[in-house]
């Protein structure tokens, strides 16, 4: 069995806070698109969704970047 992670109730915190800039932060340096979803369904919960919109445009960003298989270099 998994616990639940603290991250995105520690974004939800920062938004709630009116620091945009440091959730963006942390947004781009998400452990998981796991966390990215449940930061998603957080932020709608609190009825904060399309607030701001750099914040959206971040979540999505990462959500793609991170769901995306990643590239592979040859040495």
């Amino acid at each position: 069995m998994t616990s639940r992670s603290s991250w995105p109730d520690k974004v939800l915190a920062l938004l709630r806070a009116g620091n945009p800039a440091a959730a963006i932060a942390q947004i781009k340096v998400a452990p998981g698109v796991k966390d990215l979803r449940a930061l998603e369904k957080a932020i709608a919960t609190a009825g904060l969704a399309g607030r701001w919109r750099d914040v959206d445009a971040a979540l999505a960003d990462s959500v793609e970047a991170l769901s995306a298989p990643r590239l592979h270099r040859s040495p």
